[in-house]
């Protein structure tokens, strides 16, 4: 009977959280429809939503080719970046001297508002996807690196006394302790780049794209047709979102124990 109850309630509790982003959702249609109703924004810059569900159905097939475009260019700017983050990561952890040389360079790159960047890349790289995906390796890089960084040099103490009471080698403790305990901080720096990678394939579709869900906001918005260009302003968050909530099943998967250990629920 008890196990029913648990069961029960662990459904209600999941029922509720699903519920509850799709409740948030339409909350903010309401008050965007609201807005657009009692035009507390002119209609040229927000159109009703109703007008932006038209743009899309009217055009579904070459609205979607656009977004497979920037998905990809999302997908491959986060994936460099992981690999590159997480490789710099490491070595700014693994010595001091590493890390005082080059992490006032790193932050340095980070603070340069990466917009100034899209004219200088077109004209190094050209048109079409390198500048793009430049622009999304620099957006996301940085907070990977930190996280890795972080997590590398902050193994809890319990841990790093057991490793020396096994006389583990570097290696063996950082593949069975240091790197795994270090997973969850890098992964929240997975989640901070992931949105980041959208922004910066949108950047440089702006100054580099031919193709691409900012160059349909950018070509469509010079021509005063708002609503295809909020459409795909819609698909970029979409986009987004599901590749965060794809991040997000990753982790569970991949570190069960985490979630075992910070959470009663």
């Amino acid at each position: 009977m008890a196990g029913s109850t648990g069961r029960g309630s662990g459904l209600r509790a999941g029922t509720g959280a699903a519920l509850l982003p799709v409740a948030g959702l339409l909350i903010a249609l309401a008050v965007w429809w609201l807005v657009a109703r009692l035009e507390l924004v002119h209609p040229a810059a927000l159109p009703p939503p109703g007008d932006v569900l038209t743009a899309f159905v009217d055009k579904p097939v070459q609205m979607l080719e656009h977004t497979w475009v920037t998905l990809l260019e999302i997908l491959i700017g986060f994936a460099l970046s992981a690999v590159a983050g997480v490789l710099i990561g490491l070595s700014l952890a693994s010595s001091r001297t590493v890390e005082q040389m080059f992490t006032p360079l790193l932050v340095a790159i980070n603070a340069v508002p990466k917009i100034t960047l899209g004219p200088l890349l077109v004209v190094a790289l050209g048109w079409g996807q390198k500048p793009i995906l430049t622009m999304v390796f620099l957006l996301c890089f940085f907070p990977i690196v930190l996280s890795t960084a972080t997590g590398l040099t902050t193994t809890p103490a319990d841990l790093a006394e057991l490793v020396r009471s096994w006389n583990a080698s570097r290696w063996q403790a950082f593949r069975k302790v240091r790197f795994p305990a270090a997973l969850p901080q890098i992964f929240v720096g997975l989640k901070v780049a992931m949105p980041l990678a959208a922004i910066g394939a949108v950047i440089g579709e702006f100054q580099a794209g031919e193709d691409g869900l900012g160059y349909v906001i950018l070509q469509y918005a010079g021509v005063g047709d708002t609503a295809t260009a909020w459409a795909a302003i819609m698909l970029v968050a979409l986009v987004s979102i599901l590749l965060y909530a794809a991040l997000l099943l990753i982790e569970r998967l991949a570190l069960p124990w985490v979630r075992e250990t910070t959470s009663s629920h």
